[in-house]
């Protein structure tokens, strides 16, 4: 079996292993049960060593893909339909997370990066470091602030970005989503009304329906926020705040142009707008695209490394101003006590050592690869796709069939899971546009569900 292994790539080998195997499974449509070669065998004809045969075969066990016998004999593992007509009479249904159940679909729309994308080697080093060198770490709250060594270093990756923010004007939060939360329930008043982007984030639309803020939508385009919108609806409403998603748009992965965010600076300051840039996905695109915190200091901006690290890990932050800064850290402190030392030691070893750098650098150039294939795919499949994104996960398209209904039976075929029709508008209308993540749509079943839509158009 020939794994093409690319030793120059910046993907790590085990995760190549992985990914080929996975690839020889699902594309060759391996009947259950077969017998891989092994480990030994694997490791010779490929050039590679037993043990990152071994690694590779263990987290395809833990994804359901493989099953595991006497310790290093690896079959592929079973489907439910097979499980089932072998379970003894009368017993129910086998349930589980298993290959081919409702639960194992192809998250075609998730909003994050597959498990089998992750890598664990540095995350585990830093870990095992921070145990050992930093025992008050392992204990003890951090500041509300957040741990010093930190803030240093998301100073410095800020400026890469030229967004000029001392430590003291950096404060940490449990992911970006809790920064949001201190943002609403300690910046804005209830019956207030801020403007969101439509299509956006549903979980900030959550956030402010439980706080009672009501939203004013404002289209998004390929370049940015509608200002031309924006003007017209700030000519009847008197909006407090204004939530924008200037890189890598959720869900519709377009990016703000400078134009655009000129004009929506200029709109907002005359309207005495809070503005508060979600920019979460900032490290999976390599260039430094234009962000609204940059050119004016007066902008709340919130980031994450949830999505490229670690979900698990919980670490975000918030840079603003001196006042608000102040305001949202006693809140942070009365609500929270502070945020995880343990967690925040562990990314900050990571910043320090150069690993992160060099684990995003690894996630964009593949997403990059990626994207540009699958653009290519939904062309030659009739979709209409939202602008071209050039880095990010999401590509926001829509199928040449539109009857919704009829696409999710289509995908469900296919063992794909499609994202909500409701979940991006800010008042929960339908809409025939698809999230579609890059990290899973180069998989068998996504690229046959793009093909399948498109010849079963009306």
């Amino acid at each position: 079996m020939e794994l093409r292994i690319d030793r120059q790539a910046l993907v790590p080998v085990v995760q190549q292993i992985v990914d080929g195997l996975a690839g020889w499974i699902r594309q060759d449509a391996v009947q259950p049960g077969t017998r891989l070669p092994s480990i030994r065998q694997l490791a010779r004809e490929n050039l590679l060593s037993q043990s990152c045969v071994s690694e590779a075969c263990e987290r395809l066990v833990a994804q359901g893909l493989l099953a595991s016998r006497h310790g290093s004999r690896f079959f592929v593992a079973p489907s439910p339909d097979t499980l089932d007509e072998n379970r003894p009479q009368g017993a129910p249904p086998i349930q589980g997370h298993l290959p081919g159940s409702s639960q194992w679909a192809l998250k075609l729309g998730c909003g994050g990066l597959p498990e089998s994308w992750r890598e664990s080697d540095d995350l585990g080093y830093a870990i095992r470091q921070v145990t050992r060198t930093d025992m008050a770490g392992l204990f003890n709250y951090s500041t509300p602030l957040g741990l010093p060594a930190l803030r240093e270093q998301l100073s410095r990756r800020l400026k890469l970005l030229n967004i000029e923010a001392d430590k003291n004007l950096i404060m940490t939060t449990t992911g970006a989503t809790h920064g949001l939360d201190l943002i609403v329930r300690t910046l804005l008043q209830p019956g207030s009304c801020v403007v969101v982007e439509s299509p956006g984030y549903s979980k900030l639309f959550e956030l402010l329906r439980l706080y009672k803020i009501d939203m004013i939508e404002l289209p998004r385009t390929p370049r940015g926020p509608d200002v031309d919108a924006l003007q017209t609806l700030l000519a009847t409403h008197r909006p407090s705040a204004l939530f924008v998603n200037s890189a890598c748009h959720n869900p519709t992965g377009s990016s703000l142009v400078p134009a655009v965010a000129q004009r929506l600076l200029q709109l907002t300051k005359k309207h005495a707008m809070l503005v508060i840039e979600d920019d979460v996905y900032a490290d999976f695109q390599g260039s430094a695209r234009t962000r609204l915190a940059a050119l004016d200091a007066d902008v709340v901006y919130v980031g994450s490394f949830s999505k490229t690290l670690s979900s698990s890990l919980r670490v975000g932050f918030v840079a603003a101003g001196p006042s608000v800064i102040a305001r949202l850290s006693e809140v942070k402190g009365i609500t929270s006590m502070g945020g995880s030392r343990f967690c925040e030691s562990v990314l900050a070893s990571l910043l320090a050592n150069g690993a992160y750098r060099k684990l995003v650098q690894r996630q964009r150039q593949r997403l990059n690869a990626d994207r540009a294939a699958v653009l290519q795919v939904l062309e030659d499949a009739d979709w209409e796709v939202f602008g071209k994104p050039v880095g990010g996960l999401f590509i926001w398209a829509r199928p040449p069939l539109c009857d919704y209904a009829g696409l999710q039976r289509l995908a469900k075929r296919f063992g794909v899971s499609l994202s909500s029709r409701t979940a991006f508008s800010p008042s929960g209308a339908d809409s025939d546009w698809l999230r579609i993540n890059v990290a899973y749509a180069l998989d068998p079943r996504a690229q046959a569900f793009f093909r399948a839509a498109a010849l079963d158009r009306p």
